[in-house]
């Protein structure tokens, strides 16, 4: 069985918006990256994440970015450092108009090992985009950071 997951949520804001929301430092670090985020994504650039429930600086590499459609990005797994050589997952996210001016945003992840920290990761990871998920929606529809405090 492969550990893989896909969450999905509305937002009621144009794709454009959303997709910069994402891809701007600035405004990721806003909601999301809690320590902050340094690096505009674009194809072939590292960006680096920091999280204040995950110290230090996570490099993130930027595979693929098609304005207001998707980005593809892959990063370290978070599994445990016995669990063998590091590798990473990759993670896609969608970006999807809707007919009446919202964007429904799909954040999919792959490529965990099949093992009980494989497991573990993967749904770690899963909560932590549904939970970015809900944060971007919360700060692009009524500008409320659901993350500050939470973790720190």
């Amino acid at each position: 069985m492969d550990l893989k997951f896909r969450v999905s949520g509305r937002i009621a804001k144009p794709v454009a918006d959303v997709f910069e929301a994402v891809v701007n430092p600035q405004q990721l670090s806003r909601y999301f990256t809690t320590g902050g985020a340094k690096g505009r994504m674009e194809t072939g650039a590292t960006v680096k994440w920091s999280f204040h429930d995950f110290p230090g600086e996570f490099p993130v590499r930027i595979v693929e970015v098609v304005p207001n459609e998707k980005v593809v990005l892959q990063w370290g797994a978070n599994e445990s450092p016995d669990a063998g050589p590091p590798y990473d997952t990759t993670v896609t996210m969608s970006f999807a108009p809707l007919e009446d001016g919202r964007t429904l945003v799909t954040i999919a992840e792959e490529g965990w090992r099949q093992t009980p920290g494989g497991l573990k990761a993967s749904y770690g990871n899963c909560e932590g985009w549904m939970q970015a998920l809900c944060s971007m929606k919360a700060w692009l529809e009524h500008g409320i950071n659901l993350r500050e405090g939470m973790f720190k």
